[in-house]
This record gives C-alpha cells, structure tokens and sequence, in this order.
C-alpha cells in the first residue's frame, strides 16, 4: 500500500479552499439572470461602467505624475530634505481613499475648517461662495490619487534606485539633455514597475467602495453592493462583479499587447550605484517645495483635519468605544496573520517535497485572490458558502452551516485569508527558494527526516520574513472596508467600518477618531516596514 504524502495533501487542501470561492466570480456570470440586472442593462448599467472608467483613468492620470516624479527627483537628485522625503512620501499609504474624501469634505464644506481659518484670520465674511467644493467625480478622482500613488511612487523608486548608470552614461554621450535622458531614456526602463503600480491602482480604484459611497456618485461597486443589500439579488451582484472583473483583466490586456516584444532587462555589465546630482540652492528648493507639498497634501492635510475633529468634538471620546474598535481590529489583525503564515508556509513546505507540477499550477491560480476587489471576493464568499450551506442542508439536514461562515468572525478571516493569501504565500516563497535544494538532499542522505529539515534548516532561514509578511498583511487588514462591511459579525465594527457608518450619517466629526486610530496603525506598521519598502537596510 503506497504511503500518504501528507505534505501533498495538505497543499492540496489549502489551495483548493482558497480556489473554489474564486472560481464562484467566474461560474455565477452563467447563473439564472434576474429582473434586477435587466432592469439596470436598460437604465444605469452604462452610466455606472462610465463612471467608474471616468474615475479610472482620473486617478492613473494623477497618480503617474504624483508617483514617477516624485520617485525621480529623490532618486536621481541631491536636495534639501530629500533624506526625509523619500521615508515620508510612502506615509500616504496610512491613509486610505474614503478616509481623504471625510477630510476633504469637511475642510472645504460650508462653514467647514477652511471657513474656520478664513474667518479666523480676516474676520467674519460670506467666505463659503469662493471656497471650492470638491465632491462627487472630482473628489473621488483627488481623494483616491493622493491616497494611492504610493504604489506608484515605491515601484518606480525601486527601479530608479536599481537603475543601471550604464544607461545615463549612454544618453549624456548621446549628447541628451537632462529632459531628454529622463523621457528617453529612464521612463521607458522603467516601465514595468511603473505599469505594476498602476495596475495596483487600478484595482484599488476600481474596486473602491467607501470613496464613491460617500460622494453618492454611482459606480460599479456601489451597484454590486445595492443589489445585495438592497435588493436582496445576489445572483446580479455576482454578475456584475463579473464585469468588473473584466475591465481589470481588459487593463492588463491592453498594456500587454501595447508592450510588444519589448524587454526591460539590465544589462550584462550589472548594477552600479548612480551618484546622486546636487542642485542649486534655488532649484533645490523649488524640487524640496514641491515633494513637500505631495508629502502635505498625501498625509499632513487629512492627518490634521482628523486630530482637529477629535480635538473640537471631545464628546465621542466617550461615546465611542474605542477599546473595543482597537481590540476587534487587533484581534482580526492577529488571528488572519497567523492563519495566513501558517498555511502558505504548509503550503510552500508541501510544494517544495511533492515537486508536483499540478500543485504549482493549483497555487498559482490560488494566489490571484488578490488580484479580485474585495466587494467581489465577499460576494463570491458569500455565494459560495451559501450554496454549500444549502446543499448540506438539502443532504443532511444541517441547518446552520451557513452561519459559521456567513457573518461571523470566522467567516471574516477565512476571507481575509483567501483574499490576503498571496501576500503570506508570495512572501514566503521568495525566501524559501533562496535555500539550495542540494541541501536538503544532503540532510536526507545525513538521516535527518522531511520535518526535521524543515525545523531545523528552513524555520530559522525563513523567521525574518514572517515579521515583515506580517505587517504587510496587517496594513491591509487593517485598511480593508467593503469586504468587512459585508461579512462582519452583527453589532461587530472595526476602525474602518465605524468611520464610513458614521461619515454615511453625515457625522464627520465622529468618524474623525476611528479614522485618527486607523491611520495611527498604519503609520505605525508602516514604520516597521519602511526600511524593506524603501529597498535600504
């Protein structure tokens, strides 16, 4: 009788559970269509595509520029502050898009703090007619860019630091002038890591939920989020996830085929260090301003708006029980990492013993749960323990199947783990395949057993890694609302989720301490992380 390869099995196990839910995005576009979804094709459906595709390109546009030159001029260039900018800049990750649009809402609404300010400074005036109003399309496009071009700005920079000298070396001889090397020369090298922070801000974007709520402004995430609340229709929510899914597979399509036969790589003679130009004092400054200004506008502006909320409304100190909002996102925090490590770490041992192909091909596919929105994923979720709940009902009788996944807080970090996988997952095996396989053969022929290999030559390999996956994964947690929103446990609220209730009930000044303690933890996990971020130790 051949002997189980427990290894095998396990991986298995763990991919599938995670692929099956995806799978559900792709297998309900084919399920029975409802009145409800005929009704939207003959009215709002095109609208929703439009706005959501107007919202798209708004914050790609914005985000390119934020993103790619900021990460240039504290690449290539030595100026005053540039060694605290280049850490500040990727603070703007602290601050999620639906919490800018409450700062920028209540900094620029009628009687709000610019009002404040204004009458402050010259006394009382009809100020509010000449203050700008940046709502709906408008503020999601603002609040979004400067929430997401980090992901840009980190990319990008990672490449400009690694960028070869060879190839500036090239263009100066070329006779190209600074302009000319840069849109010649530096930006098409640095293309692929530009075109990822892009498509990181894509799904971001296109996936929101909290930003576009808030500016009543309908798209196709509030749409999928309105069919099953609203309508009770989950069979069109996960239709129009479908869509959605599909203009991001469109994106990357698209820059794929305009790439061509194109390739990125450096060249033989490797990586050298580019010294960094020093600038004149009055340029410095200007370059210094105006990276200043990103840094201010990205991170200090709502960051502020939020501790002078707190501060002028001392009231919700006690009528909000932030114990309880820091223990619940906490505890989500804890409990999702270490399932999440454990598991990709069973799974990367397995796939590293069984060397089977069909595995590799199942963990492949597995990982792509990060790739779908999380109002998608919750969805699909929900969709598919549903069915499975029903099922074993119609089989065996068992009637409360559904409620251990659906709205629970076991449900809610079996979603964090299928959607955050490919974090823990990824991180791991980056690591993992730097350990030569000849060693374990070694240890196999010295007599050690599979486990002992793993405890006693991998584990101490790999435990670095599992801090920073940890942080990675807890940022994201930590930040996430729509997925949240809908899979949470009855009268069970985290930072994000308090915050948007109460910024949906027009009570920002409330929303301003769950979001202080959100962005307060994400800076600090941010802190902990900017060192392997920023690509220097």
């Amino acid at each position: 009788m051949k002997k189980i390869n427990y290894w095998f099995l396990s991986s298995l196990i763990i991919s599938l559970v995670i692929i099956f839910p995806i799978l559900t995005v792709f297998i309900s576009f084919f399920s029975q269509t409802s009145s409800y979804l005929e009704l939207l094709s003959n009215t709002f459906l095109s609208l929703y595509i439009t706005h959501s595709l107007i919202i798209l390109l708004g914050v790609l546009s914005l985000t390119f520029i934020f993103g790619v030159f900021s990460a240039y001029f504290v690449s290539f260039y030595d100026f005053p502050g540039v060694n605290f900018l280049k850490w500040s800049l990727i603070l703007s990750f602290a601050v999620p898009p639906y919490i800018y649009a409450y700062s920028l809402t209540a900094f620029f609404e009628n009687y709000g703090t610019l009002f404040t300010i204004l009458s402050f400074i010259f006394g009382e005036g009809e100020y509010n007619k000449y203050i700008p109003k940046f709502d709906g399309i408008v503020g999601c496009i603002l609040s979004m860019s400067f929430s997401l071009f980090g992901y840009v700005y980190v990319l990008t920079r990672a490449t400009f630091f690694y960028q070869s000298n060879n190839l500036i070396e090239v263009s100066k001889n070329l006779g190209l002038s600074v302009q000319e090397s840069f849109f010649k020369v530096i930006l098409p090298s640095a293309r692929p890591a530009i075109v990822a922070g892009l498509a990181l801000v894509a799904m971001e974007c296109l996936a929101d939920f909290g930003t576009v709520s808030f500016f009543s402004v309908q798209t196709l995430t509030t749409a999928i989020y309105n069919s099953w609340l609203a309508f009770d229709d989950l069979h069109t929510a996960n239709q129009l996830s479908f869509i959605l899914l599909l203009i991001i597979l469109a994106v990357f399509f698209i820059e794929n085929y305009s790439r061509g036969a194109a390739r990125y790589h450096l060249n033989s003679q490797g990586f050298r260090k580019i010294p960094k130009i020093k600038l004149n004092y009055k340029l410095g400054l200007i370059i210094c301003f105006l990276c200043f200004a990103l840094f201010f506008l990205s991170f200090i502006f709502p960051t502020a708006q939020m501790i002078y909320w707190t501060i002028k409304f001392p009231k919700y100190f006690y009528d909000i029980d932030i114990l309880s909002l820091n223990f619940n996102t906490l505890l989500l925090v804890i409990i999702s990492s270490m399932f999440l490590i454990f598991f990709a770490l069973l799974t990367n041992i397995g796939n590293r013993i069984s060397k089977n192909k069909i595995l590799d091909y199942m963990s492949f596919f597995s990982i792509s749960g990060y790739a779908l929105p999380g109002i998608i994923l919750g969805v699909a979720f929900i969709t598919f323990f549903a069915w499975i709940g029903d099922t074993l009902n119609y089989l065996f009788g068992l009637t409360n199947i559904k409620g251990i996944f659906i709205g629970s807080i076991f449900g809610l970090v079996l979603a964090y783990f299928i959607r955050f996988y490919s974090l823990a997952f990824n991180g791991i095996k980056s690591n993992y395949i730097k350990i030569n396989q000849s060693i374990d053969e070694t240890s196999l022929l010295l007599g050690f057993s599979k486990t002992k290999i793993f405890t006693k030559i991998h584990m101490p390999y790999l435990r670095n890694s599992f801090f920073l996956i940890t942080i990675l994964i807890s940022l994201e947690i930590i930040k996430e609302l729509p997925m949240t929103l809908i899979l949470r446990p009855f009268n069970f609220e985290t930072f994000a989720t308090q915050a948007y209730i109460y910024a949906s009930q027009d009570l920002l000044e409330a929303a301003s301490l769950p979001s202080l303690f959100l962005i307060f933890w994400s800076v600090v996990m941010i802190f902990f992380t900017s060192k392997y971020i920023l690509l220097e130790k």
